[in-house]
């Protein structure tokens, strides 16, 4: 009886005192760790920031060059499915290449 009276609560206090702060502290850490960028992410964002500013850049030479040639071009450029919206189902299938026909595959 002695043994049942002493081990329980050095138990109950060895896991109160013991094991659930370490428990605690070791999801603390994973979370910690977790949610921090690595330096391979930050490059890997850094280096598509630069290559959308490049594009971004492109696309103003290209507008640029455009508005030196035609004036006008924004009201003649349009949208290719815009102008799909207007048409049947047959022409809009012609169109894009969709269909609602099952597609065979010949072996």
């Amino acid at each position: 009886m002695f043994i049942g009276e002493v081990i329980l609560p050095v138990l109950i206090v060895g896991i109160l005192f013991i094991g659930l702060p370490w428990i605690i502290f070791h999801y603390i850490t994973k979370w910690k760790t977790a949610a921090t960028i690595t330096t391979e992410d930050e490059n890997l964002l850094d280096e598509l920031n630069d290559m959308a500013r490049r594009l971004d850049d492109r696309l103003c030479s290209i507008e640029r060059i455009l508005t030196a040639e035609n004036p006008g071009w924004r009201s003649v450029a349009c949208d290719p499915l815009d102008r799909l919206e207007d048409r049947s189902d047959a022409a809009f299938d012609a169109a894009t290449g969709i269909t609602n026909q099952p597609v065979r595959i010949r072996k």
